[in-house]
């Protein structure tokens, strides 16, 4: 046995009883999810939950340090690692910061003067190996020449700026490498994976001041990047979960330096900030606070804690939690967690967007997710929206030998080629694909959610004063 075999023995020992216990009402057909699932992916979601959510939850730095080991690079894979360097102006942050200030300046005025520093960002480019095989390696050669293979196999403009999820505090481009490959191979392009700044060290706005740098990046390279600039028109902006919060916070961001007719100082230059060709999202966060009614009634079919937003008050402190001053959110501080940049939710312009894919399940998430994609259909933006029957949070990176996943990456990668090389043959269209039989049912996209605007701004605000009055009565946590 080799020791990873050993490592996955070893974690999964604890959880016999848990996966017996979901064998047996499994077959028996006496769970809710046996009747979509087959009996390894119920297995699967319910493991996972069980390892989000354990009995004595970890610290913060002990959970990062966990999923930021580096698996290392194995198989059908291109990698070629590059840091973008901090431009010698403020450029990228001045425009950030008037972006936030113009959408909703922060109640708490002492918030006002938070300026993230400006630092360079590091990334990988990814794409398809065809000629490996599962074990091989990558070459002992520079990143410079690795990034060169890598584009003598791009059959596609395609450029995916991919964003990880994690909640915004975990994991990076190394976890999402199997999913950054298969988008380069289904797309027949390239990734570029970014490894923005974690909260709770870096809170908002400092993984969106490293995205827009990133952005910048690819259309107005450094004089050492790897890469010619990139039209804008070719690029995608990509993620899962909070990746995906993070790609239409960007958009956002560019929307209002666009209505605001700023221009960046970049190296040394005032450049423009175009929009993308498209942003192509799965199961994307857009509501901060998790206050729509999905967080209870999809508790059934997901693998995310129903109570997350309680769990933050038992998780043990350490060196970066709870956080100086205290916050009730990993991401950002309690006066910006309505902010439009944050609970994306609440952003209340998209008119002009580039066309948007969404993927969701039956997950928690789904109220927020739904009411995302009416508002921007209302806005006059074209949206694909592929709901799939119970499936849970990110299923098709999860859960990826089920015939669902396959054809959500079909989907995802599908739309993005439409949007980037026909760009005008794409139309909006909502369905919902069945479990196990992958049938189609057509959704109308204007009646996806029936919340308003308001509904959804009183139900966030609700959510805030409840944990701030919860947060009050608590004891401070001893370092």
């Amino acid at each position: 046995m080799d020791k990873e075999t050993l490592a996955l023995v070893l974690a999964l020992l604890p959880q016999v009883p848990l996966i017996l216990r979901v064998c047996l009402l499994h077959v028996l057909r006496l769970s809710e999810s046996a009747k979509y699932l087959d009996l390894r992916s119920a297995v699967t979601v319910s493991v996972i939950r069980s390892l989000i959510a354990p009995s004595r939850p970890a610290t913060i730095s002990e959970t990062q340090r966990l999923t930021l080991r580096d698996p290392g690079i194995k198989g059908r894979i291109w990698v070629s690692k590059y840091t973008a360097p901090r431009p010698p102006e403020t450029g990228v942050r001045d425009v950030l910061l008037a972006a936030i200030a113009g959408m909703r300046p922060p109640a708490d005025p002492s918030l006002a003067t938070r300026r993230p520093d400006i630092v360079p960002v590091e990334a990988e480019w990814t794409g398809y190996r065809a000629a490996a095989n599962a074990r091989s390696t990558l070459p002992p050669i520079s990143e410079r020449e690795k990034y060169a293979e890598l584009m003598k196999e791009c059959k596609s403009p395609v450029t995916v700026l991919f964003f990880h999820g994690g909640a915004y505090y975990l994991l990076d481009p190394s976890s999402h490498r199997p999913t950054t490959k298969k988008l380069a191979k289904l797309t027949g392009g390239r990734c570029y994976s970014v490894r923005y700044r974690l909260a709770p060290q870096n809170p908002f706005p400092s993984a969106l001041q490293d995205a827009l740098l990133s952005y910048l990046t690819l259309l107005y390279p450094a004089p050492d990047a790897f890469h010619e600039p990139v039209d804008p028109k070719h690029v995608v902006f990509a993620g899962d979960s909070a990746g995906g919060n993070l790609s239409m916070a960007l958009l956002q961001t560019i929307l209002e330096i666009r209505r605001q007719n700023a221009k960046v100082m970049w190296f040394g230059q005032e450049r423009e900030v175009p929009l993308p060709g498209c942003a192509a999202l799965s199961s994307p966060w857009v509501d901060m606070t998790l206050s729509s009614e999905s967080w209870q009634r999809n508790a059934e079919f997901d693998y995310l804690p129903a109570s997350a937003a309680q769990r933050l008050e038992a998780v043990p402190p350490c060196e970066v939690w709870p956080a100086k001053p205290p916050r009730m959110s990993y991401y950002a501080d309690d006066a910006f967690l309505d902010h439009p940049l944050v609970t994306i939710a609440l952003a209340a312009d998209w008119r002009g967007a580039p066309p948007v894919y969404m993927s969701v399940g039956w997950e928690l998430l789904a109220d927020e997710q739904k009411f995302l994609a009416s508002k921007l259909h209302a806005s006059g933006v074209k949206v694909v929206f592929e709901e799939y029957e119970a499936m849970p949070h990110c299923f098709a990176m999860i859960l990826s030998r089920l015939a669902e996943a396959r054809r959500c990456f079909d989907g995802w990668t599908g739309f993005i080629r439409s949007a980037i090389e026909d760009p005008s043959g794409v139309e909006s269209r909502g369905v919902t694909i069945k479990a196990k039989s992958l049938e189609e049912v057509e959704l109308d996209l204007g009646s996806l959610c029936d919340l308003s605007d308001e509904d959804v701004k009183e139900q966030v605000q609700a959510q805030i004063a409840s944990h701030l009055l919860a947060s009050k009565a608590l004891p401070p946590p001893k370092l």
